[in-house]
């Protein structure tokens, strides 16, 4: 038995299906959008055919109206306009589709990223102050400034009008802003969840005075690589962005996708995955300028110039962040009274911490935060992650005089400490979640959407799947569950860390990639099905296509046998869990120090009746009977079972004298009345081509039934024998039981001995007749 790493969430049965009029649906897309909340056919339209025409109109976002103005009138009046962004994919994405717009208005303009390093996230009084002797008289902040309630006050105090554009959670005091464009903050916008550069897609719409369809390549990026939700207005942004993005003629981008290595349609996973990735990653080691500049070039040799310089950055990114990851690791091994992880070092970068806390936190199923230590200042710097169960932001808002900075989202968290508030941090927080959840909560689930046989899967489907693309936050790619007998498991790529296997049905096959998945290899038993979750993809190489299923999370229902027979160096040790039983069987207990600590040693003989039932039996050496080891299996009941057995001299090997045999050596015995082994028993191998062994066990057995008299090897023939049958001899019969055991447990195939252990433990479930009373 394999346990799944997840817990399994399947889509429920829907119960009041409604009637759909249209016929273009599929059996299997209607379940998928029902799945979604999407029960009419005009909803299913909406979903499955974007359109530009369904975005909420722009003047309903509050306050809209008013900076659209300002801006206008500045940009009459000659005033020098500051955009002020975010150093991630949305902020630089955000920026660039401002800027755009601002200089299609004919403004003087430029932006400002602030130094994650040296300033911190969000605006800053310092910088304010220098605009303001740059002699900019009107700020735009994207992608942030929500939280920004002191530096508002800076921007009145210098006669500057600060629009704030953002999207992040508002907190219990808003700035005193010239405006604030906002979702969240505008009772009349529909759609709350946009991300920063769909916010600046909108007031650049406004300011324009018609729908900038140009930025939709900048406003997909961002969308897509803040991980907001992909419905209502996101999924529009991200459908027509990705279009945008695959037939760009914005030479940043074109030199973006070069260094990526994308051709053809742009997808949601290369945006996740390779592009937004290389935008964050300059950001997260430098000034996040280079990427602005990336985004705004129009000359090809500049543009592909920077692109290699992102893609430097991000390679050294790549290094930073698996240096940090062990380090963080080996501080972070959870107790089980360690609700949150909090792990800090100085001189950690602190621009990938937040990449380092979602390691951790798929690593751990708990919430995550790493910091940095600046011992100079005093202070901590990091970021945070969280697990669904536990809504990160409003947690720490409640400890909030911990922080002297602090800001982000239910999931994702910035903060900036003290360092004499590491602890109180560590304590408070583990009440909290330990309050909240149960130890179930801490499980990662996976949202399952079918179960499907092997038969079902063809390309066909997986296209017809691809029509509620693109996939993100809140419409997840479909995952499907799949059970059968693999027929090839391999393991691949370097130091063999994933897994390859092949499902087999009906003359269908369906291939299932493990990324990671490497170290389950030995945890798998021939011949036995296994459940598998993931999403369904085509592999293409060397123009053939096959359908593949990339495995998530895989589990094994039924209990296992391993088969180690024969092996001279078997190593128990990836087979020791933590919190499980384990018993190993020997014919002699071993040395005490030979087996861990939670690996109890015993012999066939060791009284087991107050033994409970154990998840794993290793078997070393044979048993004397078959009777001792099936009650043995029995009491146990083991959930998984090891056989290791070796054997140097086999007895079921050798050939069984037979009754002829015996009658012709008795024969020679009487015709001689006595025979000197030493002498003769050459003589007697020659004749009838014996073993020496055989000859042996044959006058052991007449001397075991008082036929004959062995004495320094002579053998004398008893004159009055008592007649017996050979089946007497308990020699004869302790070979007979030992070429049975072996033939049972050492020479029968995988299948064989499977099927007689499964049997000693099926006769366990047969319930006892219980005496009652009168009867």
């Amino acid at each position: 038995m394999l346990e799944s790493k997840m817990k399994w969430k399947f889509a429920g049965n829907q119960n009041n299906i409604p009637h759909w009029n249209s016929k273009r649906f599929s059996p299997l897309i209607k379940e998928l959008l029902l799945q979604r909340g999407i029960t009419s056919d005009e909803e299913a339209e909406m979903f499955l055919s974007p359109d530009l025409a369904h975005l909420d109109s722009v003047q309903l976002m509050s306050d809209i109206d008013k900076a659209t103005e300002r801006i206008h009138k500045g940009v009459a009046a000659g005033e020098k306009i500051l955009v002020f962004g975010d150093y991630d994919a949305d902020g630089v994405s955000s920026t660039a589709i401002m800027i755009k717009a601002l200089r299609e208005l004919g403004a003087d303009c430029d932006y400002y990223i602030p130094n994650r390093f040296t300033e911190g996230y969000g605006p800053n009084e310092e910088a304010f102050r220098t605009v303001y002797e740059n002699g900019y008289q009107l700020i735009i902040t994207v992608d942030t400034g929500i939280a920004a309630v002191h530096e508002a006050a800076v921007a009145d105090e210098l006669g500057i009008d600060l629009i704030i554009t953002d999207h992040h959670e508002p907190q219990e005091q808003l700035p005193d802003a010239y405006a604030i464009i906002h979702p969240k903050c505008s009772p009349d916008y529909k759609f709350k969840e946009l991300a920063g550069a769909g916010v600046a897609l909108k007031f650049a719409e406004s300011l324009l005075g018609y729908f900038p369809k140009q930025f939709l390549d900048l406003a997909a990026i961002g969308t897509i690589a803040d991980l907001v939700p992909l419905v209502d207005e996101n999924r529009i942004f991200a459908y027509y962005g990705l279009k945008s993005v695959s037939a760009t003629n914005n030479p940043g981008l074109n030199a973006l996708k070069k260094v990526c290595g994308i051709t053809g349609n742009v997808s949601e996973e290369d945006i996740g995955f390779s592009i937004g990735p290389r935008l964050n990653a300059v950001g997260r080691l430098q000034d996040a300028d280079l990427a602005v500049q990336l985004l705004l070039s129009n000359d090809k040799d500049e543009a592909e110039q920077i692109a290699e310089m992102v893609q430097s950055i991000n390679q050294e990114r790549q290094k930073i962040v698996s240096d940090i990851v062990k380090e963080a690791e080996e501080m972070a091994e959870p107790a089980d009274d360690q609700g949150v992880i909090v792990v800090a070092k100085e001189g950690w970068n602190q621009g990938v911490l937040g990449i380092v806390a979602s390691n951790l936190v798929r690593k751990y199923d708990r919430p995550a935060i790493v910091l940095s230590i600046l011992p100079e200042e005093g202070i901590m710097k990091g970021s945070a992650r969280s697990i669904p169960a536990f809504d990160l932001f409003a947690n720490c808002m409640d400890i909030r005089d911990l922080f002297t900075h602090f800001g982000g989202h239910t999931q994702a968290a910035g903060m900036t400490l003290p360092m004499d508030n590491l602890q109180p941090l560590q304590t408070q927080l583990n009440d909290m979640i330990f309050q909240q959840l149960t130890k179930e909560d801490f499980t990662q689930e996976i949202e399952i959407t079918k179960t499907i046989a092997v038969p079902e899967i063809n390309e066909e489907l997986v296209e017809e799947i691809r029509q509620l693309a693109p996939f993100g936050m809140a419409n997840p790619k479909p995952v499907f569950h799949v059970k059968d007998v693999p027929v090839d498991i391999r393991q691949i790529g370097k130091a063999q860390k994933h897994l390859k296997m092949q499902f087999r049905d009906q003359n269908k096959t369906l291939d299932g990639i493990g990324f990671g998945f490497g170290n389950v290899y030995d945890h798998l038993s021939p011949n036995t099905p296994i459940s598998v979750v993931g999403e369904l993809s085509i592999n293409e190489w060397n123009s053939f296509r096959k359908v593949q299923i990339v495995m998530q999370d895989m589990k094994i229902d039924e209990k296992q046998l391993f088969d180690h027979r024969g092996k001279r160096d078997f190593n128990m040790t990836p087979y020791i869990r933590p919190y499980s039983d384990h018993i190993a069987v020997h014919q002699t207990l071993p040395d005490e120090n030979a087996f861990p600590d939670n690996v109890l040693c015993v012999t066939y003989d060791t009284d087991i009746s107050s033994l409970k039932e154990v998840h794993t039996l290793f078997l070393f050496d044979l048993p004397t009977d078959l009777k001792g080891l099936k009650i043995l299996l029995q009491q146990l009941n083991p959930i998984n079972i090891h056989v290791c057995f070796r054997l140097e001299d086999s007895t079921f090997m050798k050939a069984f004298p037979s009754r002829e045999d015996f009658k012709w050596l008795y024969a020679h015995l009487a015709k001689r009345k006595q025979i000197n082994m030493d002498k003769e028993l050459s003589m007697i191998m020659d004749a009838k081509a014996w073993t020496k062994d055989r000859i042996k066990f044959m006058a052991n057995v007449f001397f075991d039934l008082g036929f004959v008299k062995i004495d320094n090897g002579m053998i004398q023939l008893n004159l009055n024998p008592v007649k017996k049958d050979l089946t007497e001899s308990a020699i004869y019969q302790e070979r007979l039981n030992r070429a049975e055991i072996e033939k049972t447990l050492y020479y029968s195939t995988y299948d064989e001995l499977r099927s007689w252990l499964s049997e000693c433990m099926k006769d366990r479930l047969t319930p006892k007749e219980e005496p009652i009373y009168g009867l």
